[in-house]
């Protein structure tokens, strides 16, 4: 994020007497950039440079070795023999505990009497056995970051006398860091690329406090008027006739010359001590000056050693194979959508002569990087497609300053005022020389007016903005407005340096910030009139909370899965659910595939509960499994920036796989508990029968349930098989196969159920419920056993029975299953428990009797049933 130091900010924008970072923090978020971070904390002296003299390692009984230092720090030296002839300044002795430096390094030493942040007062006290005068400072201690496994050596944090620090032992450290002062970290939002500079920094803070503001990317800001390009440029060439994302890669180059800098020149002491703050090594005056000028106006610009650099430089796409190695001494492998700078392109026939110098927009190439023996430089300052830059920074996994800017939006009339600063530092600082010579190759388009409708404002905030505020606020943007020939309609054409503004609620965005957001009430909005839910969101809630009534809780798992979880439930390898939608971009490359079917990630949900200590678990997840059926998927090509046609979206829905609705649960462990009441009941096949007939009951939906096929992870002789009266499959039901049991650690006869809610929501009755009269006479109870072949499932006799009672049955319970010699070999007794109420009058014997004789003929017809005696 960038970093913002008043004193710089000062130079582009008025700021009030004794401004704190924490005042400039306030009054930036209020037109939305909000602070990361405060930087740096008040310290006082003495703080000097050090020099360490001579060091000795102590091994101490605790494991540790402590480093007992002999540091020079110059006129702060201790006095020995002081009020004698004798009296001399001798080095201070200093315990430390770090080991990255050694004798002749210069360190940064915080002397007795200093307080460094915490606050942590800095005295001379005896450890270790010696009486350590003062203590050398790791980053940390200094409130500089948080290193602190390692003290500051000066010069690996590039300070150094050939750069013009003063490294004197005993010079002030704290003006040396820069640590009388705060800085500013702020969040700066993907769309406002141009507050990643001081001068997008310095707007904001105007707008925020009506502050008068100079903005220094106008060519008026320069020293001197800006030179016109010139026929002897350095010439540059743009070659990306087919660009990757819609976009020409380069629209802009601009380059110029600096010739004869001496290259002793070092960076002026102000400049490093504002890039330092701002969180940049400096290195040397080119390199130093191009990241100032990118920090102050949010331009990247690049320095090349002329000597290295065949003209001309050709802006283009790599080819197959080519590499680049990059200023961080990395050799890349180059895709073909990289966007280059290279030089001099070659000959015909494969290129033999190109010359890479870099990636564009990203970073610069080895071979052409500026040295301490460069005298002349080719300055480059572009503007590059933010996308291009994108995608190449991600691709090589760089994420450098400059790449940071490009792919946000740079000002494409930056450059030439970028470049111009760029020379006009090297001369100044470097004792260089501009070269007449000026190239620019400038391809770019103006923004695209904008027709606002005043009355946009109030509609999408709320506030009653007057036509004259709303054109005042866009105008101070940078905006140009003027009327567009219709009553209360604007031509609004944004600015260079904010390609996010392109529609009339980009504008609103700006009139509610500048405006001010507490300017905003906040308001409930009122429901627009409606339909309420469907029918299939009313039985999808309806389902849960049966479920959730019934004892089970409701959780979500993600929709990925691996080929090994399919293998834990033993499916098979040409069953249809292994045929997976395969995902080219996946969270995980273990997870690449879409679930076919819930229980894949239920299961592992239940396994890490029981994993936990929870063995009785009751699950259910509601969610979308993916069928992507026999033919290929192959989606169309959408158009960018208008919308699709209806036969676009059509066709775009057609290529996305079936993906139904279902439901599934899982039961494990107890199911009714054990306690002071008695023993507990462990979850089985029938509960998991009972809360499929839970969910169809609620839907209202007939099923069928049977026995079901061999399938796994089903048990092959406790699942039941799901169907609507005409066949369709809904699910199964029933207990896991022992292996899946085993493969998944899960308790022993853990049971589940599967079903297509979209099936049963199909099958549902449209028409409301209606309430049944509840009868005001006695209800008669009656019990009958019948004896079939153990063959019949209890189902079809159940179904014969409530079929022979008739309109009288209220209700139906099987309550005894019974088999032994007393019925027959191969034979089996049901006892059912019916309810019989009529409701218009008394039932009597008759009725009852009636009733009795209608179940044991309908259950002889239909399942050959026998009255048990």
């Amino acid at each position: 994020m960038p970093y913002v130091v008043t004193e710089w900010l000062g130079e582009h924008t008025e700021l009030p007497e004794g401004l704190t970072a924490e005042q400039l923090a306030a009054d930036l978020v209020r037109v939305g950039l909000e602070e990361e971070a405060i930087h740096g904390t008040d310290v006082t002296g003495p703080v000097v440079v050090g020099r360490v003299v001579a060091m000795s390692p102590e091994p101490q009984k605790n494991g540790k070795t402590i480093n007992w230092c002999q540091v020079d720090v110059g006129e702060h030296n201790a006095v020995e023999g002081a009020g004698t002839d004798d009296e001399r300044r001798v080095p201070r002795g200093i315990v430390c505990g770090a080991h990255n430096f050694v004798v002749g390094d210069e360190v940064v030493v915080a002397l007795p009497g200093a307080v460094l942040p915490g606050p942590f007062p800095i005295a001379s006290r005896k450890t270790y056995g010696h009486v350590s005068d003062g203590m050398i400072c790791s980053a940390r201690e200094l409130g500089l970051g948080q290193d602190h496994e390692g003290i500051i050596v000066l010069e690996k944090h590039g300070f150094s006398a050939e750069l013009g620090h003063d490294l004197t032992p005993g010079s002030d450290a704290i003006a040396l860091l820069g640590l009388g002062q705060k800085v500013l970290e702020i969040n700066v939002t993907p769309d406002r690329g141009y507050c990643f500079s001081y001068r997008g920094v310095a707007r904001e803070f105007s707008h925020s406090t009506g502050a008068r503001f100079t903005d220094p990317g106008l060519p008026g800001a320069l020293d001197a008027p800006l030179p016109s390009p010139t026929p002897d440029g350095f010439p540059v060439e743009v070659s990306d006739d087919a660009p990757v994302y819609g976009q020409v890669g380069c629209d802009r180059f601009v380059t110029r010359i600096v010739r004869g800098i001496d290259p002793a020149a070092v960076s002026p002491q102000w400049m490093q001590r504002r890039l330092t703050l701002s969180g940049m090594r400096p290195i040397s005056l080119p390199v130093d000056v191009s990241n100032y000028v990118m920090l102050d106006l949010g331009q990247p610009t690049h320095c090349y050693d002329l000597a290295t650099v065949e003209a001309p430089i050709v802006v283009r796409r790599a080819r197959p194979g080519e590499h680049l190695v990059t200023l961080d001494d990395v050799d890349r492998a180059l895709d073909p959508e990289d966007l280059l700078i290279t030089a001099s392109p070659g000959l015909a026939d494969g290129d033999e002569g190109t010359h890479v110098l870099g990636l564009a927009g990203v970073m610069g190439g080895a071979s052409t990087e500026v040295t301490a023996s460069t005298t002349d430089v080719l300055v480059e300052a572009a503007h590059f497609d933010p996308v291009t830059i994108a995608r190449a920074a991600r691709r090589h996994k760089l994420a450098s300053e400059a790449s940071k800017r490009f792919e946000r939006g740079v000002d494409p009339q930056l450059a030439p005022v970028a470049a111009q600063r760029v020379v006009d530092l090297l001369v100044r600082y470097g004792g260089g020389t501009a070269d007449p010579a000026v190239s620019d190759l400038d391809r770019t388009t103006a923004p695209a007016p904008i027709l606002f409708p005043v009355a946009e404002a109030e509609r999408l905030t709320g506030v009653a903005y007057a036509p004259e505020r709303v054109g005042e606020l866009l105008a101070l943007i940078g905006c140009g407005v003027e009327n567009a020939g219709e009553p209360g309609v604007l031509r609004v054409v944004p600015p260079t340096w904010r390609p996010d503004l392109g529609a009339p609620a980009d504008l609103v965005e700006e009139v509610a910030r500048l405006d001010g957001y507490d300017n905003i009430d906040s308001v409930l909005p009122s429901a627009p009139g409606g339909t309420g839910l469907t029918s299939a969101q009313r039985g999808r809630r309806a389902v849960a909370r049966a479920l959730a009534d019934a004892g089970f809780t409701e959780v979500l798992t993600y929709p990925f899965v691996a080929d090994a979880q399919l293998d834990a439930l033993l499916v098979g390898a040409d069953d249809p659910r292994r045929g997976a939608v395969r995902l080219l971009n996946p969270l995980s490359d273990e997870q690449n595939a879409m679930r076919t079917s819930l229980l894949v990630t239920l299961l592992q949900a239940v396994r890490r509960n029981v994993g936990r200590g929870l063995t009785d678990v009751a699950v259910v997840e509601q969610g979308l499994v993916t069928r992507p059926g026999d033919g290929p998927l192959v989606a169309p090509s959408l158009p960018g920036g208008t919308r699709p046609t209806p036969e676009q979206l059509a066709a775009l829905a057609d290529a996305l796989p079936h993906q139904p609705r279902h439901v599934a649960g899982v039961l494990a462990g107890e199911h009714v508990p054990t306690g002071w009441w008695g023993g507990g009941r462990r979850a089985d096949w029938a509960d998991a029968v009972e809360a499929v007939r839970l969910v169809a009951g609620t839907l209202r939906v007939p099923v069928v349930v049977a026995a079901g096929p061999d399938e796994r992870p089903w048990h092959p002789g406790r699942c039941a098989r799901v169907t609507l009266a005409d066949g369709t499959l809904v699910g199964h039901a029933g207990e896991l196969h022992p292996q899946v049991v085993e493969n998944l650690d899960l308790p022993a006869r853990t049971v589940a159920f599967e079903l297509d809610l979209d099936v049963l929501l199909a099958a549902a009755p449209a028409e409301p419920v209606e309430a049944t009269p509840v009868s005001a006479f006695p209800a008669a109870k009656e019990d009958v056993a019948l004896v079939v072949d153990d063959t019949v499932p209890a189902a079809d006799v159940h179904a014969a029975v409530a079929q022979g009672a008739g309109e009288l049955l209220e209700d139906l319970r099987l309550f005894d299953v019974f088999t032994g010699p007393q019925v027959g070999e191969g034979r089996k007794s049901l006892a059912f428990s019916l309810r019989l109420r009529a409701a218009d009058r008394t039932l009597t014997a008759e009725d009852i009797a009636g009733v009795r004789e209608g179940v044991v003929a309908a259950a002889a017809e239909a399942v050959g049933a026998t009255l048990r005696a």
